[in-house]
């Protein structure tokens, strides 16, 4: 089969020349690697994704095709896909078909028969950069020049193009073998969930942690959640630069001290900026699922999935909270919490999918923290 030519060219000017093996057209936005083996389904379905092109470091993309389970959302939120290969005959028992044709159905631009290698060399070495994949057959000069003119990631509001537009109850648990998906009607605990970009994985299993789940937009005022009477709010993960989301901000700080709050990935980073903190860009930022962060409270090292391109500053957090977890890697903030408020969150994604459960005991965690708030 021939394959139509693809150009990867990125923000210094340096291009690649591979071929097409998804949606034909243009794809812009952050370039990034993510160094999970398996999990490209979730990683394409992720809204955190909203504004980049994904890089797999792995070099055989697509061995198992594509199910109808293993999605985060409703629908891919990548900009653009780049593998240095795609498996041309997947074989797996859940398959619907082949990776290929996921992405020409989704309109991603992939492009496939480049060096990866030497591409995720440069995006740690120049960090992140505006990127442009094109299968249209313009010269590599207009190409240059058109990624220029991309926007930054920076200061933009990328959750209002993820986030749900109404409310909405979940009901589904985490996946059970042989029988999938279970719903659940009956609750000890309620928890409304700011959706800032939320994957279906910890909704799953805040549902099997005895949890109803309430879903709501990410611009839900912080006394309407308060008439609501929760039990807790989780502030969920989502894409981009946290500063720019000041109505989520301004929420969240009214919230602080009135219900207990556990935060995710962009939760995370949007609960310190609402106690007083600051956040600043990573210059590659983590993607994978084999990240290790060491709980600072037990002692012990979790190997975790990760996506995120900006951090926490825990400097601009003293006497406001309490490190409670750190990447092993780069010493980078992985978590904290302050008792004595109710909440705690955490820089990496603890529903794992893709990527090991070694952090699934925080939504017990969670659940602890509700009760104690009951008793106080």
């Amino acid at each position: 089969m021939t394959l139509n030519r693809a150009v990867l060219v990125l923000e210094g000017g340096t291009y690649f020349i591979g071929q097409s093996v998804g949606y034909e057209g243009y794809a812009k936005g952050e370039i990034v690697f993510n160094t999970s083996m398996t999990g490209y389904q979730e990683i394409l379905t992720d809204p955190s994704y909203k504004g980049q092109i994904v890089t797999m470091t792995y070099p055989l993309i697509g061995n198992c095709g594509y199910n109808l389970e293993d999605v985060e959302s409703n629908y891919p939120s990548v900009e653009g896909f780049i593998v240095k290969e795609m498996a041309n005959y997947p074989s797996n028992w859940r398959k619907k078909g082949s990776l290929s044709d996921y992405l020409k159905r989704n309109k991603i631009v992939t492009i496939q028969g480049i060096d990866t290698r030497k591409l995720t060399k440069i995006i740690r070495t120049m960090g992140a950069q505006k990127a442009l994949i094109s299968t249209e057959g313009d010269d590599i000069k207009t190409l240059q020049e058109r990624v220029r003119k991309i926007p930054s990631i920076v200061g933009r509001d990328l959750v209002k193009e993820v986030t749900t537009l109404k409310p909405y109850h979940w009901s589904e648990t985490t996946y059970c073998w042989q029988k999938g998906y279970r719903k659940k009607s009956r609750f000890k605990y309620f928890v409304v969930v700011y959706d800032f970009g939320i994957k279906r994985n910890i909704l799953r299993n805040l549902i099997s942690n005895n949890i109803d789940t309430l879903v709501v937009p990410a611009a839900t005022s912080w006394t309407e959640i308060l008439k609501m009477k929760p039990d807790g709010v989780l502030l969920s993960n989502g894409p981009g630069d946290p500063a720019p989301l000041r109505y989520a901000i301004e929420n969240i700080k009214n919230l602080i001290g009135k219900v207990p709050i556990f935060g995710i990935c962009l939760g995370h980073q949007l609960l310190a900026i609402a106690l007083g903190g600051r956040t600043y860009k990573l210059k590659f930022g983590h993607r994978g699922a084999n990240h290790p962060v060491k709980n600072l409270e037990t002692g012990s090292v979790e190997i975790t999935s990760q996506n995120h391109g900006f951090a926490v500053d825990i400097d601009s957090l003293k006497l406001l909270a309490k490190l409670t977890h750190i990447n092993l890697n780069d010493m980078t903030v992985e978590g904290f919490a302050l008792k004595e408020k109710y909440f705690f969150s955490v820089q990496y994604h603890p529903e794992s999918s893709p990527g090991p459960g070694d952090s699934k005991y925080l939504f017990k965690n969670f659940v602890k923290l509700m009760e104690d708030f009951r008793r106080k």
